[in-house]
């Protein structure tokens, strides 16, 4: 599949005005190629004549599908170290949303897990969210953000906060269609905003990830070294029981782990991807320590042929089936995680890679791109 043609989808609620209806990408952000940005590109194949729009751009540390594209940035993008800084720029970004003219196009698809939902559309148009998650540090995250944010920031964050909240709340009934890149997020949706969504998994090239007859004796924990990702929880299980772990991954908690890490552990910073690759295809099996929205690493580990270790909560619940490609520990602790460890190690003898690639196949992009096409055409 080339692209979608957007003239085989059918908004029955309203007449085109144009012989092919015009289609408006709206992300939050574009500064690194981490997940949310995977789904813009295949975003982008689905609709190659798509306008993109978003709050910052750093055109450098993008794909090439995102670079070819027409991108044109709010007023935050002008404003002083705004590649570096737009999160402190977050009190400003629904009145620079509300600044785009979106009223030439028919389809609008927001991409959201920083603000990119709230902008305004033309009354006949459709309106899809593809939500990442809602804004985090707004909600169930709140208190974890504000506890590790300066003491200006901390005293600024309530009332600041709450008129967001208000905002973002407000600017959900602005969508047509929600979908959740996980029935995680399908329940935060709910909870949130008391919207029904559709669950959409992003999607993810498995056709790049090749299993390995060469399978080594560590375990692989992948991810930015931050508090969320939970990555101190590998570091003290595996200190603690002495097994090979190799952890992939740059962030503030990187000088903290390495200091209260064993021998047996080896932090390394980046991997290119053909790296990664192998990485993924040798390690006995992945570690996931943190409660992910969705969370890929799971399924490219699976596409490469390897089991997952995962906290049993949030995406992976979607992604892991527990006993066949990987087991769930439930305590989010290095106690619990050991145990699961242990329970690896029994677990592997009756392994079966093809369990995992199969697996693994359920996340294609070709999936998405049907869900994706269905939702817009639905009733």
């Amino acid at each position: 599949m080339t692209g979608l043609d957007p003239g085989n989808l059918l908004i029955r609620s309203a007449p085109q005005r144009f012989s092919q209806p015009r289609v408006a990408i709206v992300h939050y952000w574009l500064v690194a190629m981490r997940g949310g940005e995977r789904v813009v590109e295949r975003l982008l194949h689905l609709f190659p004549q798509a306008d993109l729009f978003t709050h910052v751009y750093a055109p450098e540390r993008m794909s090439a599908a995102i670079r070819a594209a027409r991108v044109q940035t709010s007023f935050i993008d002008r404003l002083p170290f705004s590649r570096r800084l737009y999160q402190y720029y977050l009190p400003l970004m629904p009145v620079a949303l509300e600044e785009f003219d979106l009223s030439a196009y028919d389809i609008v698809i927001s991409s959201e897990s920083g603000p990119a939902k709230g902008i305004i559309t033309r009354p006949d148009s459709m309106h899809l969210c593809y939500c990442h998650s809602p804004m985090r540090y707004l909600w169930d995250h709140y208190h974890q953000y504000k506890a590790e944010a300066s003491r200006p920031a901390r005293l600024a964050m309530p009332l600041m906060y709450n008129r967001l909240r208000q905002w973002d709340v407000s600017s959900s009934a602005r969508v047509d269609r929600f979908a959740a890149n996980s029935n995680f997020i399908r329940q935060r949706i709910a909870k949130v905003w008391r919207r029904d969504a559709t669950v959409i998994h992003p999607p993810v090239d498995t056709n790049l990830f090749t299993p390995s007859v060469d399978v080594g004796d560590f375990y692989l924990w992948v991810g930015q070294l931050v508090p969320y990702k939970r990555p101190d929880i590998a570091v003290d299980a595996f200190t603690a029981n002495g097994k090979p772990l190799v952890v992939v991954g740059a962030g503030k908690l990187a000088s903290r782990l390495r200091a209260r890490a064993g021998p047996n552990v080896t932090f390394i910073e980046r991997m290119n991807f053909n790296e990664l690759r192998q990485a993924y295809a040798r390690c006995r099996a992945l570690v996931m320590t943190a409660e992910e929205d969705f969370g890929i690493t799971p399924v490219e580990a699976m596409a490469s042929g390897r089991p997952v270790i995962a906290y049993g909560r949030g995406g992976a619940l979607d992604t892991v089936e527990d006993g066949v490609t990987g087991l769930f520990y439930h305590d989010q602790d290095s106690s619990d995680l050991s145990l699961a460890v242990d329970g690896m190690e029994r677990t592997l003898r009756d392994f079966n890679p093809r369990d995992a690639l199969q697996r693994a196949s359920a996340f294609a992009p070709e999936h998405f791109d049907r869900k994706i096409r269905a939702l817009l055409q639905a009733e």
